[in-house]
């Protein structure tokens, strides 16, 4: 059996290779390939990244990026789909909610190919954010809908999923998996003394000028205290630059995967506006304050391990003076043991034995 991996961002890859993986460690019958469409370039993802992380490299790519959402999402699904008709799989799988997720999943459904999503029923409730739209989209034209969490399994059934020709299975976040397989290999802490972490990268926070001078007057006030430490998106910074907003915490340039694990597990806190360092928060047992108005991960803020700060300056500096000294307890295991692609793996072998 083969399959056909649609990717198109590092976090995307980061994931997939922990279905590679599961695919090689547990003797499964499946040829996977794996279709890289180009739409982020990022300067962290050279050959290095590849080798030190064991990602397998991509048999096809595209280089597709650099355009409006229309143009991307068109040409992505042309390419893949000359592509899916070259190799004709048993089934297509994505990931997310990027426009290479959409642009896979539709190219192979327009084929009668099975498409697999992976990160199924995750809702913002927000249609304003393009991701939402791909996440929606994609759910509703996929056959086999791995779910992260039982959150995302009700958000399905509230959409009437369950009288559509869809299997679908709470397997777990493979995020999690992918931070326990590579959280065991950092040593040393990079950064000394004590920090909070904080990422800004959002196109609601970033394209708003005022949210963003809100909430760096606030990390600028935090900084006062305690070291508030930037890995800064180039976007980021030359918004910051032209709008002459002061900063007073510690930048960074961009970091790797393995860099920013590192950054986490050693910070005392985390300010993000980053749905996967949402979780991975969690995964570390570090609390995390979220510079949004809604969040996909509502089981976190349920339970109080996660603070929907919006870009209030007051609540941001507010909930880390409350949080940062406090004991962090895993109460809840919301997104399951950290095998998740094994499960995923043996539910594709099943759906088409």
């Amino acid at each position: 059996m083969r399959i056909i991996t649609v990717l198109g961002a590092r976090p995307q890859f980061v994931k997939a290779a922990t279905i590679s993986r599961a695919l090689k460690t547990t003797n499964s019958k499946i040829e996977e390939k794996i279709l890289h469409t180009g739409q982020h370039y990022d300067m962290n993802m050279s050959d290095v990244f590849f080798e030190e992380m064991g990602i397998p490299k991509p048999d096809y790519k595209l280089n597709v990026n650099g355009r409006g959402h229309g143009a991307m999402t068109g040409q992505m699904l042309m390419d893949i789909e000359q592509i899916l008709m070259e190799e004709r799989p048993e089934m297509v799988l994505v990931y997310g909610d990027t426009n290479s997720t959409i642009a896979g999943a539709l190219a192979a459904k327009k084929l009668h190919i099975p498409v697999g999503h992976v990160e199924a029923g995750l809702r913002s409730f927000n249609m304003k954010m393009p991701e939402e739209i791909n996440r929606i989209l994609t759910d509703r034209i996929s056959d086999l809908l791995f779910c992260p969490s039982e959150n995302a399994i009700v958000n399905l059934k509230n959409e009437g999923f369950g009288q559509f020709q869809s299997a679908i299975w709470n397997v777990g976040d493979v995020m999690y998996d992918a931070a326990i397989h590579y959280g065991k290999s950092i040593g040393e802490r990079k950064m000394k003394g004590d920090y909070i972490l904080s990422t800004i990268h959002r196109a609601e926070n970033t394209d708003n000028v005022e949210r963003l001078k809100t909430i760096i007057k606030a990390l600028n006030k935090i900084n006062q205290h305690v070291k508030v430490v930037v890995p800064l998106h180039p976007r980021t910074k030359k918004i910051i630059n032209n709008n002459y907003i002061k900063t007073e915490f510690e930048i960074l340039e961009p970091v790797g995967y393995l860099d920013m694990i590192n950054l986490i597990k050693f910070s005392k806190l985390i300010i993000t506006d980053s749905g996967g360092l949402q979780k991975e928060a969690f995964f570390f047992e570090k609390f995390c304050i979220t510079t949004r108005d809604e969040t996909e991960w509502v089981e976190l803020v349920d339970n109080r391990f996660n603070i929907l700060a919006k870009a209030d300056e007051n609540k941001i500096v507010e909930s880390c003076f409350n949080l940062i000294e406090k004991p962090f307890v895993k109460t809840i295991e919301p997104y399951g043991k950290g095998n998740a692609a094994e499960i995923i793996v043996s539910k594709i072998q099943s759906y088409f034995s």
